[in-house]
């Protein structure tokens, strides 16, 4: 357990958790301290659209009071968050990255946002994204790019579309945040800013009261500092709602009592040989350097034959995602006298072209690789992949044409879950990540797999320069 003298807003959620039960940690402490590292660090990092001071202070005062008066809601009691600026909050602001929204004032409260509340989560402010969180890299031209902490001098991807809430956590202005995963939102992020990113599977958290991009393939997910953290969050956000019909007849389910079983004797496959063109040297040495230590820990590691290459699966959600998206958005992306992003306005125009009969054809063809997928990996517990292909590139190289989510969005297309987590760095000390996929409505196996890769490795203890 680290120091009590460690400044509270860099300890992980789980032992702040803990610090509050036992009585030697107050919430004002750790509210006080999270607002002071945004004070002082935010201007250059860009993390947050608005900090909500002195709300999250009247907040953490009513939690402290209510603690020590024997009234604690639950181990989340008085710990402060994060939340993408997707998430509707009655009375704020919620821009969806846009500056055609700076103004747009919620009317509701989301389903997810009224849970965290109610177990006792402090929201601190809301986060910056891409634009409608429709692009991967992490940009946005108008409302301003978050700056990755793991480079203090050099604009990097901080990977999007929840990049401010990858940037918050990993610069220690929150010990966790919310981020949306349509195409990888959560994971890509989360590799490129040092973190442990959970992609739910859909239906497990209710989407209502986030503004949607594809809601075919929308999902929230965690982002924090460990697969403990991760667990905890997503154990809070996960359950039926009434009011997102997709979330009926999926019970919550608890991954915490298989979180410690370890590996031995799970069946976790590699990825293909030929998958492996196009990843940096790195990323691969680190990659394999993970599947080692799984098999040290007890676990089988088997070769599979895909059905399907990674590849295929960008075009395919790329037109799920680009006919819901304009469906959605089109008529402010068609006004061209609207600010919308110019790497941002074409990723959702492309869906003025997919015809009805393609875009059903696109869904049909995700049903036949979901049967494929599924039947191929019957006997597997996970898949494994690095998360990216490359660590965090410099802002000035991105080709805005491309799409950093070659390992991700295949998850998505097959309603699967999968767990981003630190698995190395480069040599020049940024962050590395390993993809740990499982089936459907599995999220206990995925977070189990990196539960027990973290016990065995320190790689996501390390902080940005400068952050500790």
């Amino acid at each position: 357990m680290p120091p009590l003298n460690t400044n509270p807003a860099l300890l992980p959620a789980h032992i702040i958790s803990a610090e509050i039960a036992a009585g030697r940690l107050s919430p004002v402490d750790v509210v006080d301290a999270a607002l002071g590292r945004i004070e002082a660090a935010d201007s250059k990092l860009h993390a947050f659209v608005e900090v909500y001071d002195k709300e999250a202070r009247l907040a953490a005062e009513a939690a402290h009071n209510a603690i020590r008066s024997g009234h604690r809601i639950g181990p989340l009691h008085g710990i402060p968050i994060a939340l993408k600026d997707l998430i509707e909050i009655e009375g704020r602001v919620t821009t969806g990255g846009s500056q055609i929204w700076h103004d747009r004032r919620s009317t509701s409260t989301a389903t997810l946002a009224r849970r965290l509340i109610a177990a006792g989560l402090i929201v601190i402010g809301k986060t910056h994204t891409v634009e409608f969180a429709m692009g991967g890299w992490g940009t946005n031209q108008h409302r301003g790019t978050p700056w990755n902490p793991w480079d203090p001098s050099l604009a990097r991807t901080p990977g999007g579309s929840s990049s401010g809430s990858g940037v918050a956590v990993a610069a220690g202005f929150a010990p966790w945040a919310i981020g949306t995963d349509t195409g990888g939102s959560v994971r890509l992020p989360a590799s490129w800013c040092g973190l442990t990113g959970l992609k739910t599977t859909i239906g497990r958290v209710s989407t209502h009261g986030i503004l949607p991009l594809a809601p075919t393939l929308d999902t929230p997910g965690p982002m924090a500092r460990s697969v403990m953290d991760a667990c905890l969050l997503y154990n809070a956000m996960q359950g039926p709602d009434a009011l997102d019909p997709r979330t009926r007849g999926i019970p919550s389910s608890d991954p915490a009592p298989m979180l410690r079983r370890g590996v031995r004797g799970l069946r976790i496959a590699r990825m293909p040989d030929a998958e492996r063109e196009g990843v940096a040297a790195d990323m691969l040495a680190a990659y394999d350097a993970a599947l080692e230590t799984l098999a040290e820990l007890g676990a089988e590691i088997v070769s599979v034959a895909l059905p399907w290459r990674f590849a295929d699966f960008t075009g395919l959600t790329g037109r799920i995602i680009g006919a819901e998206a304009y469906f959605l958005l089109g008529h402010l992306v068609d006004d061209m006298s609207l600010p919308v992003d110019d790497a941002v306005r074409p990723r959702i125009a492309s869906g003025r072209g997919v015809s009805a009969r393609d875009y059903l054809r696109a869904l049909s063809e995700r049903d036949q690789a979901k049967r494929q997928f599924a039947e191929m990996l019957a006997d597997i517990d996970a898949l494994l992949t690095p998360t990216t292909q490359t660590a965090a590139i410099p802002v000035e190289r991105i080709d805005q044409t491309s799409t950093p989510a070659h390992f991700t969005r295949f998850v998505n297309a097959l309603d699967l879950c999968a767990l981003a987590l630190p698995n190395g760095f480069t040599a020049t000390g940024l962050p590395l990540s390993l993809q740990v996929i499982a089936r459907g409505y599995d999220e206990a196996t995925a977070l189990r797999i990196g539960w027990a890769y973290q016990q065995a490795t320190d790689w996501h203890e390390r902080r940005p320069p400068g952050v500790g």
